[in-house]
């Protein structure tokens, strides 16, 4: 167990100065779009660009499996809960969206980068942007979708409507930079030392500035334990990595990329929905309840998870 609090103590340090910075309003936990955009529209992208192109293109072609993985667990997450708050919670598409977005897409971008390294070895950093990129080209898009037509007054949409909005879904910086670096490495075109530097001096703030912003994020947050909430929690805390468990095992995958798959699935709920709800002025509640509670589960959690996966 020492041997994983190295890794972990900074992760939670970090989100502690977010809490605390949007607790003594250092920080506006509402008024956050600046440092979304830092990080989601620059520095991720940076980042997830520069760890794919800079992969060895034999690394990226075996973590499709990976990928797989990733994208199946997700998806049949975000589905669950997305009909769980539609059906059970009487929740609107919007809310529902939003929801099933927090808790099918997990927060690596924040929680498994800065660990990646220490605890998954060589090709750790490779496998979150991996699952990143998953997200950010299926989940993220779709929500998107939902949302653009879920208003009350928001007209039926024509096929060159919907066209357009899917292509403004998925111009996003950080649904185009996973893309872009998939293709480099698959293309067998080196990545110059000095080039990977120079964005490094950027991708790099990636992981901070995430657990930063996820903090200040949960510092702005109404916390209610509801019933909604306990049980998104527990999706996200347990069935989720259990999902995984059941991926690794139906995929075939052992070794380091069983182990990959299923801590970057055992890791708390992500913040992609609550931003979007910010954005868009969508109430996310329980979107940010559910963000606090797997958070603060996953100190016992990942742990356990971390110590688990050892024997995979």
């Amino acid at each position: 167990m020492m041997s994983v609090l190295p890794g972990l103590l900074p992760v939670f340090f970090a989100l502690a100065v977010g809490y605390l910075s949007g607790k003594l309003h250092v920080v506006d936990g509402r008024h956050v779009g600046a440092l979304n955009a830092v990080v989601m529209k620059i520095a991720l992208p940076i980042a997830l660009f520069v760890i794919l192109a800079g992969a060895p293109r034999a690394d990226v072609i075996e973590h499709g499996a990976v990928a797989a993985a990733v994208f199946v667990v997700m998806a049949v997450t975000y589905v669950a809960v997305y009909l769980l708050q539609r059906h059970v919670w009487k929740v609107d598409r919007a809310g529902s969206a939003v929801q099933a977005l927090t808790v099918a897409f997990p927060n690596t971008a924040a929680v498994a980068l800065p660990i990646a390294g220490a605890l998954l070895g060589r090709t750790g950093e490779l496998a979150v942007a991996v699952s990143l990129a998953v997200g950010s080209i299926t989940l993220t898009p779709a929500t998107i979708l939902i949302l653009n037509g879920s208003g009350e007054d928001t007209p039926p949409k024509t096929g060159h409507r919907r066209g357009r909005s899917i292509v403004r879904s998925l111009s996003n910086p950080v649904v185009i930079a996973p893309i872009a670096g998939v293709v480099w490495s698959l293309l067998g075109l080196p990545l110059p030392a000095l080039a990977s530097s120079t964005l490094d001096e950027i991708g790099g703030l990636t992981a901070g500035l995430a657990l930063f912003l996820t903090g200040v994020v949960l510092s702005s947050q109404r916390i209610r334990l509801t019933a909604n909430v306990a049980v998104s929690t527990l999706i996200g805390a347990l069935a989720r990595p259990a999902l995984a468990l059941l991926a690794v095992w139906a995929f075939g995958m052992t070794g380091t990329m069983a182990r990959e798959t299923v801590l970057l699935l055992a890791v708390p709920a992500g913040f992609f929905g609550i931003l979007l709800s910010l954005d868009r002025g969508i109430n996310a509640d329980t979107a940010g309840a559910t963000l606090f509670f797997t958070t603060i589960l996953s100190a016992a959690t990942l742990p356990l998870t971390i110590l688990l996966i050892q024997s995979l």
